[in-house]
């Protein structure tokens, strides 16, 4: 493939660089003439593991070369990547102003040219810069329409420094953001031979990744570096600690509790964060994230009051109040503390839960609903019929297995707040949806 690469410097050049290497016709272009040179004369104008190499062979044989004239670039090839940076502003918001202005020369570049060209942005950008941003300036300055005159997709990279290569030869996934169907089959027929995960989605989701993947990267260093200060504080061997961590591929290093949704709740999680969060106190310890997931976890509480009171009704149903379903636990229970707040609000509740019956609870659960919330206890009834034939708003609290066809029972005049994604999507009547915690 004919192939235009905008911005020579670490994303593009790797980028240039390895699709030469594949066999395809690359065009470097940016704007500082000793780039251009550099790449020219088989020299990489960054300093990376075996990229030297790559473009001293790529140059060699022909399948390299680079130019300041974006027309030229973008005439000459079927598609064009975007690979300028996006540096922070003082305020920490995204500087655009080199992807507009490649965006303006594209465009430019795309008025004069016939045959059907893709640009793709590989950039680092936010949610929704590729339709308020990128998309307007390729259409305003081409005169033509996206999707339809010109393909548009955002094609985030995963490239660390000092691995570069290795990682664009074997990343750990491709993810495809498409504005049309064509682009997307275009772009993923360059990434056809990789064995890794491919990903197919809509523009936004494809912006977001990169964002959330490096703030989990970050958040693990940071937890390690926080759990590794207590453990030196406790005496603990914190290589030791983590070594068996990581050991943990079902719960620890996996997809587990990696859904959004609602707070999590329970006999363990809250109790033994609180200890460490104290112990930390005790040995004069800054442990900001570990400090700031009981806070975050109430403002997921919060969120979920504001939710209900949103509806606009007075009577409201809660299916599923146990911390987590298949559980009679209420130590804890998120969902218990929006029925407090709601019930202090001045709301008519009705709440149902299969597995708590007052009857059949023993022990601490027992003495918990009796003594600690008694008022909770008399709104009990004995089945979903009962709460639907009393709530306007239906609010789904945990992940029961019973309420995930609740929906085809509702009446016009009832909507639902899900808590858990339990319910299918896409009826008008659902208020808002969360996916499961």
């Amino acid at each position: 493939m004919n192939i235009s690469v905008f911005g020579l410097g670490y994303v593009g050049t790797v980028s240039a660089g390895c699709l030469a290497a594949e066999g395809h016709q690359v065009v470097g272009v940016d704007p500082v003439s000793d780039k251009v040179d550099l790449i020219n004369r088989g020299l990489s104008p960054i300093v990376e593991t075996e990229i030297g190499e790559i473009i001293e062979e790529a140059v060699r044989k022909g399948g390299l070369r680079a130019t300041q004239d974006a027309n030229m670039a973008v005439h000459e090839t079927d598609i064009s990547f975007v690979c300028v940076g996006t540096p922070s502003q003082p305020n920490g918001n995204l500087d655009l102003h080199y992807i507009r202005r490649i965006c303006e020369q594209i465009g430019r570049a795309l008025q004069t040219k016939s045959e059907r060209h893709t640009v793709v942005i590989r950039s680092t950008i936010l949610p929704g810069t590729m339709r308020d941003v990128v998309i307007p300036t390729l259409e305003e300055f081409s005169g033509k329409k996206a999707g339809e005159d010109f393909g548009v997709c955002n094609n985030p990279e995963f490239l660390r420094e000092g691995s570069a290569v290795k990682d664009f030869r074997f990343p750990p996934k491709t993810v495809i953001g498409e504005l049309d169907q064509a682009s997307g089959a275009l772009l993923a027929t360059l990434y056809q031979e990789l064995e890794a995960p491919f990903i197919r989605t809509d523009l936004n989701t494809a912006e977001m990744i990169k964002y959330v993947d490096n703030s989990w990267h970050a958040l693990k260093i940071g937890f390690a570096n926080e759990i590794g200060n207590l453990c030196d504080a406790f005496g603990v061997d914190a290589e030791s600690v983590m070594d068996i961590f990581c050991q943990d591929k079902k719960l620890n290093i996996s997809s587990a509790y990696l859904k959004p949704g609602f707070a999590f709740g329970g006999s363990c999680l809250p109790k033994d964060l609180r200890a460490l969060s104290y112990h930390g106190r005790i040995h004069d310890l800054q442990l900001p994230i570990l400090n700031a997931v009981l806070p975050s976890n109430e403002m997921q509480i919060a969120r979920g009051v504001k939710l209900v009171m949103d509806s606009g009704n007075s009577r409201i149903g809660i299916l599923g109040f146990s911390f987590k379903a298949g559980t009679d636990d209420l130590r804890e229970s998120p969902v218990i503390e929006v029925i407090e707040r709601l019930i202090g609000k001045g709301y008519d509740l009705r709440i149902y839960d299969r597995n708590v019956n007052i009857a059949a609870l023993v022990g601490a659960n027992r003495d918990f609903i009796l003594n600690r919330i008694p008022h909770i206890s008399k709104l009990m009834v004995a089945s979903v019929d009962d709460v639907l034939s009393h709530a306007q708003t239906v609010v789904i609290g945990n992940y029961d297995p019973e309420f995930s066809q609740i929906q085809g029972r509702f009446r016009d005049d009832q909507c639902l707040v899900d808590f858990v994604r339990i319910t299918q999507s896409g009826k008008s009547n659902v208020k808002h949806q969360l996916s499961c915690a």
